[in-house]
């Protein structure tokens, strides 16, 4: 289903799986917001609850139970955000920092 379907959709014609991608979609942080937001726990877990969901509704328990694993990591301070890689690649290209 495209996103000009579900937006002419009402919810209540909408399928419980098409809630829970908009949900996700919703959810999940933009490229622009994510240097703002990809620390945020709350906003982590909440992306990976609902992208846990969606996965359940798909018959497929395994990803959704590693979605739901890791939100709550997020949760309970066992995750952490790994450091942005263009961040890396900007240190690694900079003169004077390689084989010194």
């Amino acid at each position: 289903m495209t996103p000009q379907t579900q937006s002419t959709k009402s919810t209540a014609e909408m399928t419980t799986l098409e809630l829970a991608q908009m949900l996700a979609e919703r959810l999940a942080i933009k490229p622009a917001d994510w240097h703002r937001l990809n620390r945020d726990r709350r906003v982590r877990a909440s992306e990976q609850l609902a992208a846990a969901l969606v996965f359940l509704l798909k018959q497929n328990s395994e990803e959704a139970l590693v979605r739901a694993e890791q939100a709550i990591g997020w949760l309970d301070h066992s995750l952490q955000a790994p450091p942005c890689p263009t961040h890396g690649e900007r240190r690694a290209n900079q003169p004077g920092q390689q084989g010194e």
